[in-house]
C-alpha cells in the first residue's frame, strides 16, 4: 500500500506532465497549486482569451478505477470555490472561464493523457 507521501508525489509528477501537455499546446500557465484557504486549484492556464482552472487526476495503477471517477459534486463545488478566489483576485474582462480536467494514467511507463474541455459546469 501506498503512503501519503507517494500519492502526494505521484500527483505532483502528474500535474507537471499536465503542465508540459499544456504548455505543448499554446497555454500559458497563470497559476500552479494557487491555494484559496484549504481549496486548490491545480493548474490555471490560459490560451486566446480563455482561462482554464485544471484538476488533475494521475493513477499509477489499474485500481481504484478511472483517473477521472474522483471529480464528482463535492470536489467540483472545492474547485469552483477556489476559482471564485483566483478571479477575485486575478480575474480581468473580456475572458472566458471553464473548467477542465486532466487524466494522466501512468500504469504503462509513458504517460497517457485525456484533456476534457469544459468538463464541468459550476453548479453541476
Amino acid at each position: 500500500m501506498r503512503n501519503d507521501s507517494d500519492r502526494w508525489g505521484l500527483g505532483r509528477r502528474g500535474e507537471a506532465v499536465a503542465a508540459d501537455y499544456l504548455r505543448a499546446r499554446g497555454w500559458v500557465l497563470l497559476a500552479r497549486n494557487f491555494r484559496a484557504g484549504p481549496k486548490e486549484l491545480d493548474l490555471v492556464a490560459e490560451r486566446g482569451g480563455t482561462v482554464a482552472f485544471v484538476e488533475v487526476k494521475t493513477r499509477s495503477s489499474t485500481t481504484g478505477g478511472t483517473p477521472l471517477e474522483p471529480i464528482r459534486a463535492p470536489k467540483r463545488r472545492t474547485v469552483e470555490a477556489a476559482a471564485r478566489r483566483w478571479i477575485h483576485e486575478n480575474g480581468k474582462a473580456g475572458v472566458t472561464y471553464r473548467f477542465d480536467a486532466i487524466a494522466v494514467d501512468m500504469t504503462r511507463g509513458t504517460p497517457r493523457i485525456e484533456h476534457i474541455p469544459d468538463a464541468w459546469r459550476p453548479g453541476m
